[in-house]
């Protein structure tokens, strides 16, 4: 035979949409929260987004060109991941930083496993976390409005009370570029979801089951201010909506997504609760991505007519 052909798993399913266009939609989607944040911390903020961007993208590219591999940065991919790693740095971030950041990101985290659809953990979290354990003191600095302090998400670990819920509703706090409005945040993902890019299993089970373990063990009970700044705080919605539900790294199987989802949630409120720092969301959904094979074993549907039994010898 002169053809190779490319074998893979099912399941297969036929669909007009292309990469291009579902990166599209979520470039799309992140409109809201990107120009607010830059709205909201100024010129830094806006070149912080246009060097992550561009870094992962000339990182894809001549990650590409030195393997002989065919440039596939027409896709957009690279574009969501460069752009959701700057949306996960504080606007103080030195440049060079969230450069670093994409280049991991995009090389370590992506084309090192084959590219996209090949990784195992979701690239832009990979490259946040990257830069945490690598500068953690400028990962955690935020300043707002000339004041460097605590993000309302720690203040209300530290002391139970919730600052200004309706400022952490809109977004005008310290924060990460693309986390801090959850107005903007919840408009992409109603989007995304209208769009039908991605399932509402993942994000529904993700932030029921952060508000059920909240209210269990979150110290303050059933109080909804207390739960909504949880919600609010932090980059609970951006993860939810944009970076749990990455096709590579989230299960496939409709059960799978809903345990996939209060697994999430579980690990979330834990790492809040009981962890050192108040955020959570990159490390629970890195570990919920290596969970993800064993997740998709024992949800995968059975055949029509299969009784499950094993035959007898």
């Amino acid at each position: 035979m002169s053809e190779l052909y490319q074998v893979s798993s099912n399941p297969h399913i036929r669909d007009h949409a292309s990469t291009t266009s579902i990166m599209l939609d979520v470039i799309i989607a992140l409109i809201p929260a990107t120009v607010f944040g830059i709205w909201n911390f100024g010129f830094h903020a806006a070149a912080n987004v246009f060097v992550g961007i561009a870094a992962a993208v000339l990182a894809e590219a001549g990650f590409q060109k030195a393997a002989g591999l065919k440039i596939t940065i027409g896709d957009l991919s690279a574009v969501v991941t460069g752009l959701l790693l700057a949306l996960n740095v504080p606007d103080t971030l030195p440049l060079w930083m969230t450069a670093l950041g994409s280049v991991f990101a995009i090389v370590v985290a992506k084309q090192v496993f084959g590219g996209i659809g090949q990784n195992f953990m979701n690239p832009a979290l990979a490259g946040r976390v990257f830069l945490f354990l690598s500068f953690s003191a400028q990962m955690t600095s935020f300043t707002y409005d000339g004041v460097t302090g605590a993000t309302p998400l720690k203040e209300l670990k530290d002391t139970g009370k919730v600052k200004n819920l309706f400022d952490m509703f809109l977004g005008t706090e310290a924060g990460t570029i693309g986390e801090t409005s959850a107005a903007a945040l919840l408009l992409g993902g109603i989007y995304l979801l209208a769009k039908k890019i991605i399932d509402y299993r993942i994000p529904l089970f993700y932030l029921l089951s952060f508000l059920v373990c909240m209210t269990l063990f979150g110290g303050q009970g059933l109080d909804a201010e207390y739960l909504m700044a949880e919600l609010c705080g932090g980059g609970l919605l951006l993860g939810a909506f944009f970076m749990a539900t990455d096709y590579a790294t989230s299960p496939i199987t409709q059960k799978g997504r809903i345990v996939f989802g209060i697994l999430l949630g579980i690990l979330t409120a834990v790492f809040r609760v009981f962890g050192p720092n108040a955020e959570g969301v990159s490390y629970a959904i890195i570990f919920c991505n290596l969970l993800v094979p064993i997740i998709e074993k024992y949800t995968v549907p059975k055949m029509f007519g299969a009784s499950g039994r094993k035959k007898e010898a």
